[in-house]
């Protein structure tokens, strides 16, 4: 059996779309973004038991309003009726697909439409510190992750439908035309909107974080299963996909403007992402934050147990966020345990042991189990971590820092209480999961289950 092989014709029209294809993205992002954001407006006015009230919260409120507003304002290019019939035609008719003979029993799947988060681009890091690794290798060949097929076959309807109330935005865009200026000046005038409403909202997470820190030290609250960690969990998850939408349609038309082929990416989606190089980016960024919230030297090294050539296809930022936060959590649980175990005795001189991670390919999934000796998590406390009302941390995050991370961007080490169950939406985002199983007195291991199979679909609420 050949394998399959994409065509030239193909990789230009991925790599290099022509600003036709790029102007159905940013229409989709000006049309789809509003309906996400007013939704977020809504919940944040309504919220249960004076949350609502709180200045935090009304903040993030606020910023969400204004983005919607700056959205609505955006001006529909002045198109003649032949360019505008090519480019909007499918929001009035039926699409067809080329090739496909029009008696195929198909219908739309109601998710048709895939984007999903946040999205910063992780440098590969120029330094790894080989002396705090210990690495096994394997030969295995790359898998990828495929996208989730949005067609699904019907056998009782002999007909294409398109459901009622369901915009079509996907319509063939040539390469091989002039497009006007006008075509142009829309996208790159919808990528600077984005850029600016990135921006703003980058501090959401630590500012709405602290209002519910707040409102519970107000409040004495320390309910586990109520309506406010539901909304959290609505409101992160829909933020994981505003920030998908938002920085794939600023990449694919800044890699356009600026001309920039790289093999590897499509926007932000990396094609063949190197699941050892990630981890040992992550490894670098936490014992970095470790060493300096700690203010020591040497932290506990790590050893990475992981094949040199495993790929497969997801968004590096996603995956550094989710390794980032267990593995300082790994970090400081074992400085902080070990520290009581040897009291008298300065951080730098005592021994610490290695915090462990090994990485899996299985048929449906890729699993990192991180291992640490961090005296574990009391049974009675492992519900609560899953929560935004707990924090191991000892004091909170103070107003001063919470300025600093919005000025800066430099997350605060602890505090916030959103650490795990944020990077859990992560992984759930692209239908993966994360566990912990903790064993008191000992320590800790964590499962990233990251889905291979093609079945995955963004997690609308």
């Amino acid at each position: 059996m050949s394998m399959w092989k994409m065509s030239d014709a193909l990789r230009h029209q991925i790599y290099k779309p022509s600003p036709g294809t790029l102007f159905h993205a940013s229409y989709f992002a000006v049309h789809e973004l509003p309906i996400r954001l007013s939704h977020r407006v809504r919940e944040l006015e309504n919220l249960p038991l004076g949350l609502s009230e709180d200045p935090s919260i009304r903040l993030v409120r606020d910023w969400y309003a204004q983005s919607f507003e700056e959205l609505m304002s955006v001006e529909e290019p002045e198109l003649s009726d032949e360019f505008r019939d090519m480019l909007l035609k499918n929001k009035k008719d039926d699409f067809m697909w080329e090739g496909e003979d029009s008696n195929v029993k198909r219908n739309y799947n109601r998710n048709s439409f895939v984007f999903e988060d946040d999205g910063v681009i992780i440098r590969k890091s120029n330094r790894h510190d080989e002396d705090s690794f210990a690495e096994i290798e394997n030969s295995a060949e790359p898998d990828l992750f495929l996208n989730s097929e949005n067609i699904v076959s019907t056998a009782e309807n002999e007909e294409f439908e398109k459901p009622l109330g369901l915009k079509t935005y996907f319509q063939h865009a040539p390469n091989d035309i002039i497009y006007p200026k006008e075509v142009t000046d829309y996208n790159k005038s919808v990528t600077n909107i984005l850029v600016k409403i990135k921006k703003r909202h980058d501090a959401t997470v630590a500012t709405l974080a602290r209002g519910v820190q707040n409102w519970k030290q107000k409040n004495n609250y320390k309910y586990l299963n109520s309506p406010i960690n539901q909304f959290l969990d609505r409101f992160y998850m829909s933020r994981i996909g505003i920030r998908m939408l938002i920085g794939q349609t600023i990449a694919i038309n800044q890699q356009s403007q600026k001309n920039m082929q790289n093999d590897d990416y499509v926007g932000i989606i990396c094609l063949h992402c190197n699941i050892k190089e990630i981890i040992r980016d992550a490894i670098d960024a936490a014992r970095f934050a470790c060493e300096e919230h700690f203010d020591v030297m040497e932290v506990p090294k790590v050893k990475l147990y992981c094949p040199s050539d495993l790929t497969f296809r997801y968004v590096p930022g996603h995956l550094v966020h989710m390794l980032f936060e267990t593995l300082k959590n790994s970090l400081r649980a074992t400085i902080e345990h070990h520290s009581k175990l040897n009291p008298g005795i300065d951080l730098d001189d005592i021994k610490y042991p290695p915090i462990k991670i090994i990485v899996a390919k299985g048929d449906e999934d890729i699993t990192i189990k991180i291992s640490d000796e961090g005296g574990g998590i009391p049974r009675s406390a492992v519900p609560l971590i899953w929560t935004y009302f707990y924090t191991s941390a000892e004091k909170q995050i103070k107003e001063d820092d919470l300025q600093d991370f919005h000025n800066s961007h430099k997350v605060p080490f602890m505090g916030l209480g959103v650490g795990l169950p944020h990077s859990r939406l992560y992984a759930r985002y692209f239908s993966g999961d994360l566990k912990l199983i903790s064993m008191e007195g000992y320590g800790t291991d964590v499962y990233l289950h990251l889905n291979r199979l093609s079945s995955s679909t963004e997690p609308l609420q």
